[in-house]
């Protein structure tokens, strides 16, 4: 699937990943390919991304998660590496 993860000044993330961790806002949940349509608050907490490059995660400050047809768009108030 395809995951964006985005700021309001910068991309922090663009790429295929296999599954992705989110913190939501009432505990941890997981995307994986196929998912059903989604869209939940974020909390601030870590995105953990398993992927081709191996496994990366993303400390953001809240925001929101889109999943649809296999594409994952995160809109983060914050984010770094």
């Amino acid at each position: 699937m395809h995951l964006e993860i985005i700021t309001p000044d910068r991309k922090v993330f663009e790429g295929e990943v296999s599954s992705a961790q989110f913190p939501g806002t009432d505990g941890l949940f997981e995307v994986l390919n196929n998912h059903a349509p989604l869209i939940s608050a974020l909390k601030a907490g870590e995105v953990v991304v398993n992927g081709g490059a191996g496994r990366e995660s993303f400390r953001i400050e809240g925001g929101v998660v889109e999943v649809l047809r296999n594409n994952v768009i995160v809109l983060a108030e914050g984010a770094s590496v």
